[in-house]
C-alpha cells in the first residue's frame, strides 16, 4: 500500500489550519506538545478546540500569548490582543461557546477568534517569542498590531537556533528549516534584501515558528512521505500591514507561488486566504500537483481557518492509499537524433539513469533524408521530467523533445534475501492478483557464477527454488 496525505486547499492555507488538519488526522497531540515542550521557551499555551464552519466540524488549532511573558533571550511579548486589519468582511456569529479550560478561563480581550458554535480545552505550554497571530482570513503575517511592548525582530539564524533545540529527528528540523527559507528567501524578494539581512517581524513571531514547527513533527508523526497540493484559493483586494496598504496576494506569498510553481485560483472573497506561512508549507511539502488515478480515503480532517466566508473556511486534509499494482502515470521523453555520436548517447543514458530515470532507451529509426539515427526514449515521474529535458537537450545534439503522459501497471515487488549452497543471493518477489513470481537479482546471480564458475542458467535456477522454499 502506498499513502499519500492530500491537501485541499479550496479555502486557502494557513500554518493553523495545517496543523489543525494533521491532528483531525490523528497526529499525536502529546508527542507536539513534548515535542514543542523541548524548545525550552516560555510565553504562550496552545489552544486545541472544535469549531464550526458553515455547519462543518473543524479541528481549531491556535496560538496564545501571554501578555507581559519574557523569553530566555530576554525579549519582552506583546500584548496578543493586536489588530488584523484587512478588507474582508468579518461576520460574527454570536451563538452559544461552550470551553473546558485545563486552566483558567482566559481573558476573552485576548481571545480574536471567530464566534461560531465553539469549544475549546485549553493547554498550558511554553515559547518565546514576539506573537504573530496567524489568523487566516486571511491575515498577513505582518499585519499593524496595536501595543505598547518592544517588538522582537529575529533573523533567519536565530530561527534556525529555535528550531536546533527541537528534540525530534533532524528530518523533522531540516523541513522545518526548509520552510523557513521559502519565507526568508520570498521576503527577501518582496525588499529587494540579502537574504542575510531578512529580519522576521510578524513572520518570525511564535505562532508562526510554532505553527511551521508543528506542521513539521505532526507530519513525521502520520508517517507521511507523499503530499499532493491542490490549487490554492485565495482573495482579491487589499490588506493592511506594518508597511502601509498591499494588494493580495501579498508580495511574500505571490513570490512563493512563483517560485515554487504554486497554482492560485483567485476567488470573489475579499482578503486574504493564503498566508506566506501557508504558502510556505504547501511548497515544502508538495511532491506533485495531481491525485493518482485511482485511490481509497483512509481518513479525512479539517482544520478550521479564524474567518467566515460564503463556503466552509477549512482546509481539509485526506489520507490516500492506493494499490502498489495499480495504474502508475509516467512520462515518456522522447528525441530523435542523427548527428550524436555513440559515446555522447551512452553517456546521456548514465546521467538520466542517474539523476531517476525509471527507464531510458535506444530505439534505431530513420529519419528525413533517409537518415539513420536513434529515436532516445525516457520513462520518468512527472516531477523529474524539467530536470531530464534540461540534461536531454544540454547532454546530446538534439534541439527538440517530444513528451506525453503514460499508464502502467506495476506489480508489487519487494527485494528479499535468500541461502543458497553458494552463498546470499538477492530475489525480487512480484505478486499479482494473488499470484507470486520470484525473479534472482543479475548482480546475485553472476557474483555466485564468478565465485564458483557454475553457468549462469544453473545458478540461476538455483536461487528461484530456494526462493520458493525460503519466502
Amino acid at each position: 500500500m502506498k499513502k499519500i496525505l492530500y491537501l485541499e486547499c479550496n479555502s486557502g492555507i494557513s500554518g493553523d489550519m495545517t496543523v489543525g488538519a494533521l491532528l483531525d488526522l490523528g497526529a499525536d497531540r502529546e508527542v507536539l506538545e513534548n515535542a514543542l515542550e523541548s524548545l525550552g521557551v516560555e510565553g504562550y499555551h496552545l489552544h486545541f478546540g472544535r469549531a464550526v464552519k458553515c455547519g462543518l466540524d473543524a479541528y481549531d488549532f491556535d496560538v496564545h500569548l501571554e501578555e507581559g511573558a519574557d523569553d530566555q533571550d530576554g525579549h519582552h511579548h506583546e500584548d496578543h490582543d493586536h489588530h488584523h486589519e484587512d478588507n474582508a468582511p468579518h461576520y460574527e456569529d454570536h451563538n452559544h461557546h461552550y470551553e473546558d479550560h485545563n486552566h483558567h478561563q482566559e481573558d476573552h480581550n485576548n481571545h480574536h477568534e471567530d464566534h461560531n458554535p465553539h469549544y475549546e480545552d485549553h493547554a498550558p505550554h511554553h515559547e518565546g517569542h514576539a506573537p504573530h497571530h496567524e489568523d487566516h482570513g486571511h491575515t498577513h503575517e505582518n499585519h499593524t498590531h496595536t501595543h505598547n511592548h518592544t517588538h522582537a525582530h529575529r533573523n533567519l539564524h536565530d530561527i534556525y537556533k529555535i528550531i536546533d533545540r527541537l528534540n525530534s529527528s533532524d528530518k523533522v528540523k531540516a523541513k522545518a528549516k526548509h520552510m523557513f527559507d521559502i519565507v526568508a528567501e520570498a521576503e527577501a524578494k518582496a525588499h529587494g534584501l540579502p537574504i542575510e539581512q531578512v529580519h522576521f517581524h510578524e513572520v518570525g513571531a511564535i505562532d508562526s515558528i510554532v505553527d511551521i514547527i508543528s506542521v513539521a513533527v505532526c507530519l513525521d508523526n502520520l508517517g507521511i512521505e507523499e503530499v499532493v497540493v491542490s490549487p490554492l484559493a485565495e482573495g482579491r483586494g487589499h490588506v493592511r500591514c506594518q508597511h502601509g496598504v498591499i494588494p493580495v496576494p501579498v508580495p511574500a506569498t505571490a513570490n512563493i507561488a512563483a517560485a515554487y510553481g504554486l497554482e492560485l485560483q483567485l476567488t470573489d472573497n475579499q482578503g486574504e486566504m493564503v498566508t506566506p506561512t501557508g504558502a510556505a508549507i504547501a511548497a515544502a511539502l508538495k511532491t506533485s500537483d495531481k491525485l493518482p488515478p485511482s485511490c481509497r480515503i483512509k481518513k479525512i480532517g479539517m482544520g478550521a481557518g479564524k474567518k467566515d466566508f460564503k463556503q466552509a473556511n477549512v482546509l481539509r486534509a485526506m489520507i490516500l492509499e492506493t494499490e502498489a499494482e495499480s495504474r502508475d502515470q509516467m512520462w515518456i521523453l522522447e528525441s530523435n537524433i542523427d548527428d550524436c555520436s555513440g559515446e555522447m548517447l551512452g553517456f546521456a543514458m548514465e546521467l538520466l539513469l542517474e539523476a531517476g530515470a525509471s527507464d531510458v532507451w535506444y530505439t534505431p529509426v530513420y529519419m528525413k533524408k533517409n537518415r539513420p539515427a536513434y529515436m532516445l526514449s525516457v520513462l520518468c515521474r512527472e516531477e523529474k521530467v524539467k530536470e531530464l529535458e534540461e540534461l536531454v537537450l544540454i547532454q546530446t545534439t538534439t534541439i527538440g523533445i517530444r513528451k506525453y503522459p503514460v499508464e502502467r501497471t506495476v506489480m508489487n515487488r519487494r527485494i528479499e534475501q535468500v541461502e543458497t549452497d553458494h552463498g546470499t543471493a538477492k530475489v525480487k518477489v512480484c505478486e499479482y492478483e494473488g499470484r507470486v513470481f520470484y525473479y534472482p537479482e543479475y548482480e546475485s546471480v553472476t557474483a555466485i557464477c564468478r565465485k564458483t564458475d557454475i553457468d549462469f542458467q544453473s545458478v540461476y535456477d538455483e536461487i528461484r527454488k530456494k526462493a520458493t522454499e525460503q519466502l
